[in-house]
């Protein structure tokens, strides 16, 4: 059992120790992961979207990050085409409540990294 799933499932299943940080940094805590959460939360949806961001992230990386945020229950996955198979990415409840952490760095980075400049949400029609 995946320990995102397992942390799930029994939270006094700790990896490491029972320290929120340290298992939010178990989830979070590379340098892709809440690249592709942020670009969800600007309303990318296809993994041909997600793929082109200009951190130029390699599609073996995203392919395990949507899978880790998938088991973590942090998004979901829906078909949108059969042959060949196609999938569209959102976020859950769970994703959602990310969007404020996210709002907080960049606050934060806007702040000590002058130059820096907010990404344009994504309007679907």
């Amino acid at each position: 059992m995946k320990k995102e799933q397992k942390a799930a499932d029994n939270p006094a299943a700790f990896e490491r120790s029972s320290c929120p940080i340290t298992n939010v940094l178990d989830l979070f805590g590379d340098k892709w992961t809440l690249l592709v959460i942020r670009d969800l939360v600007l309303g990318k949806r296809r993994y041909q979207e997600l793929i082109v961001s200009p951190e130029k992230i390699a599609s073996n990386i995203l392919a395990d990050r949507l899978k880790k945020l998938e088991d973590a229950g942090i998004i979901t996955r829906q078909a949108y085409q059969q042959k060949p198979a196609r999938y569209e990415y959102r976020l859950t409840q769970k994703g959602e409540e990310l969007q404020p952490i996210l709002e907080a760095i960049i606050t934060w980075g806007l702040k000590y990294y002058p130059g820096t400049t907010i990404f344009p949400r994504i309007e679907r029609y």
